[in-house]
């Protein structure tokens, strides 16, 4: 009989990350001039719009497309990403902190540096590109599927993750530090990299090939010693 958790599910298994569900409606260009604060947009298509400097602070975007726009130091603190698609965009330093993100496809991105802390992240597909130091610091993720793409030295610190899942993606020097994790598949991140964090694992799931990958990091936070036979 398998093993039972304390809610009653079984111990073998992992809840699945649901996935947005978007049907976009038509789309009206948008049109020029740059972000205001507190802005509200609406089934509007960004193409190519350059929004690097950009000031969105907590502006809404509602039923929109962002297609290969450029995010450079876009200042979006507190914005709303709600039933919206992002394909291509790129940008350094693009602040979303405590930003809120349901219904969202993120698709082949390259970003640096991107604030996400204290961000609120539901129903979110990241898919494709390179995203490198992503800071997602004492964010909340839920239903959240990264598949296909490369995080480097993403920070999770004191985030919580549930319904969490790694899919064909590279987590490399990934912070966990206090973090919390329910139900997060890792099987599918090739290769798993923590730099800090390794014992807020609980909660995750990962595969035998990725046990014996972390053995040092895990022998190491046990203050086990490994030595060959003398």
């Amino acid at each position: 009989m398998a093993r039972r958790a304390a809610d009653g599910r079984s111990a073998t298994t992992v809840r699945a990350a649901r996935r947005p569900e978007l049907r976009l409606p038509p789309l009206t260009p948008f049109g020029q001039g740059g972000l205001e604060p507190d802005g509200d947009y609406d089934a509007l298509e960004f193409a190519e719009t350059d929004l690097g400097g950009g000031d969105g602070a907590g502006a809404r975007f509602m039923d929109c497309a962002l297609t290969g726009c450029a995010l450079d130091e876009a200042s979006l603190p507190r914005a709303r990403l709600l039933d919206t698609v992002l394909t291509g965009v790129r940008g350094v330093g693009t602040d979303l902190a405590e930003a809120t993100l349901r219904d969202v496809e993120l698709r082949d991105a390259r970003l640096g540096g991107t604030q996400l802390h204290g961000a609120v992240l539901e129903r979110v597909l990241i898919r494709g590109g390179k995203i490198d130091y992503l800071n997602l610091r004492r964010s909340r993720l839920k239903d959240v599927v990264f598949e296909g793409c490369v995080l480097v030295e993403p920070d999770f610190g004191g985030a919580r993750l549930e319904r969490v899942a790694f899919v064909d993606c590279a987590l490399k020097e990934a912070d966990l530090s206090a973090a919390t994790l329910v139900d997060v598949d890792l099987r599918g991140a090739a290769p798993l990299e923590l730099a800090r964090g390794v014992d807020r694992l609980s909660g995750a799931v990962i595969s035998p090939a990725q046990l014996l990958d972390l053995a040092p990091v895990l022998a190491a936070e046990l203050g086990v010693r490994v030595l060959a036979d003398g």
